[in-house]
């Protein structure tokens, strides 16, 4: 499931997830949720899937060994 969900923000800055959205997600009341600021805008999020997205993105591969490899690979074609 996947979509777009226009709230508002009331006059104590509260925002209401909707129903569909919460039930989804399995979020009761207390549920702990991350507002990250990012150049794209805001993101509300779980704290389990941000600890997931940022598990992902360490576990890629490392990017020095990566261009490393690459200029080796470049250095052999170079030579034959």
């Amino acid at each position: 499931m996947g979509g777009t969900y226009a709230v508002s923000m009331g006059d104590r800055g509260r925002l209401v997830v909707p129903a569909e959205l919460r039930e989804h997600l399995g979020l009761v009341s207390g549920s702990p949720l991350l507002l990250v600021e990012t150049d794209a805008g805001i993101v509300l999020t779980t704290r389990e899937h941000a600890r997931d997205l940022v598990r992902r993105q360490l576990q890629g591969g490392d990017l020095v060994d990566e261009l490393v490899g690459e200029r080796r690979a470049a250095a052999a074609d170079d030579e034959r």
